[in-house]
């Protein structure tokens, strides 16, 4: 049997981009740094976040039915830290709304999005969007690899 930190490791083995996605319920803005993040489909454009049944992000996502994902850029740790729940004390971030969806400056991606399905599989939830806007900076991206933020190396 397979042991749950054996499993941890080795997923953590493949590097990723590192995003905030971001909802508005009430007026309020609720965001939460993941990692769990794809492209689906180019025609129509779809994307899929999945989200842990005991995030709060899961009920504020099926509440507002729209979420944007915003790919870090690599001077964004400190933002990323903050939406994992790392730092308490820290300045209040900043959000734009992008097509009605609340989305972070300066993020080297900003994608809107509409829920068009939910899958629960597993601990999980798989939110589909359907994308309705995108905006792009021309910027590093922030990775994650076993455990560590890193910064992409030029040869």
């Amino acid at each position: 049997m397979l042991d749950d930190r054996q499993f941890r490791e080795a997923m953590g083995k493949f590097a990723t981009g590192v995003t905030v996605v971001a909802t508005e319920v009430d007026g309020n803005i609720h965001g939460m740094t993941a990692n769990a993040f794809m492209s689906v489909s180019l025609n129509p454009k779809l994307v899929v976040v999945s989200i842990a049944e005991k995030a709060q992000m899961l009920e504020k996502i099926k509440q507002s039915g729209t979420f944007s994902v915003n790919i870090l850029a690599a001077d964004q740790q400190e933002v990323s830290m903050i939406f994992a729940g790392q730092l308490k004390n820290h300045q209040e971030v900043v959000f734009e709304h992008l097509n009605g969806v609340p989305v972070l400056s300066n993020a080297s991606a900003q994608i809107s999005c509409e829920v068009s399905a939910a899958h629960v599989e597993g601990d999980h939830t798989l939110f589909i969007g359907k994308v309705t806007d995108i905006r792009i900076e021309d910027a590093e991206p922030l990775i994650y690899y076993s455990g560590k933020y890193r910064r992409l190396a030029e040869d």
